[in-house]
């Protein structure tokens, strides 16, 4: 169990001491290590295994075929295979398949940055480190520093449509995804025209509606229309719905980085 900080720098005394107890809660108190093993003998977990021995030994056998592990390491064999698993993880870790606790999913735009040591410089060479999580923390970066220089963080408007259990739904998703790369969401509240909406725009570039499928039909293409006349340059539709005048579809699955990417474009622009 690695600390809490150790991302961050130089873990602090506290940290390393709460993850040494971690380990200790879960082999004397928990018994981790005393646990039954229930999936022995299933036939999906045993083939599972013997999948992952053939393809592991199958690999072995490739790095032999090419001199041993010192020539596949300076062939790139090694550094070629790790770069597709780790692109595969990139897209799960961007579509948000593979969530990511309080960085893609449930982000807290409140909570304060923690300060460590930086870790001293480790040797040229070896292949590359990688975090899951750094694509979208580094634009959490950014949203703290212009919060530091200007005392705000950059926005995107919820055109809700309807009363509130309509849009409720779509609107949480929508801020959840936004907020994960630092963008506050603000949203018009219940609605019952689209002037109501327009009344609570408040000049942000990218807006996104947020209601349900049947109130899209009655009264997105009107909200697009109105939208654009007060300054929306970017405008988005939670859901899986086609409307006229709508430049992207934020759903679960969506590339959730290449939607946040595009908010700091509207915004920088």
């Amino acid at each position: 169990v690695a600390p809490f900080d150790a991302a961050l720098g130089a873990a602090e005394p506290f940290s390393r001491r709460i993850a040494r107890n971690t380990q200790a809660l879960l082999i004397e108190e928990c018994h981790l290590a005393r646990v039954l093993d229930p999936a022995g003998g299933s036939w999906y977990v045993e083939s599972l295994t013997d999948a992952l021995a053939r393809a592991a030994w199958a690999f072995f056998q490739e790095i032999e075929s090419v001199g041993g592990a010192v020539v596949a390491l300076d062939s790139g064999l090694v550094a070629d295979r790790t770069a597709e698993v780790r692109a595969g993880r990139e897209r799960a870790v961007a579509t948000r398949r593979t969530a990511l606790t309080g960085v893609s999913e449930f982000p807290d735009l409140d909570e304060k940055p923690v300060q460590r040591r930086p870790l001293p410089e480790v040797p040229a060479g070896g292949l590359p480190t990688y975090r899951p999580a750094q694509a979208f923390e580094a634009y959490r970066d950014r949203s703290d520093a212009a919060l530091a220089e200007t005392c705000t963080r950059h926005r995107a408007f919820l055109a809700t449509l309807g009363p509130l259990a309509a849009y409720t739904a779509r609107a949480g998703f929508t801020r959840n995804l936004v907020q994960a790369g630092g963008i506050e969401a603000v949203d018009a509240g219940p609605t019952e025209s689209v002037q109501d909406v327009i009344d609570a725009y408040a000049g942000e570039p990218v807006a996104v509606l947020c209601s349900t499928d049947a109130l899209y039909t009655e009264r997105a293409a009107e909200t697009v229309t109105a939208l654009r006349r007060a300054g929306a340059t970017r405008i988005l539709l939670a859901g899986k719905v086609d409307i006229d005048g709508v430049d992207g579809q934020l759903f679960a699955g969506c590339d959730a980085l290449a939607v946040i990417g595009a908010v700091y474009e509207e915004v920088r622009s």
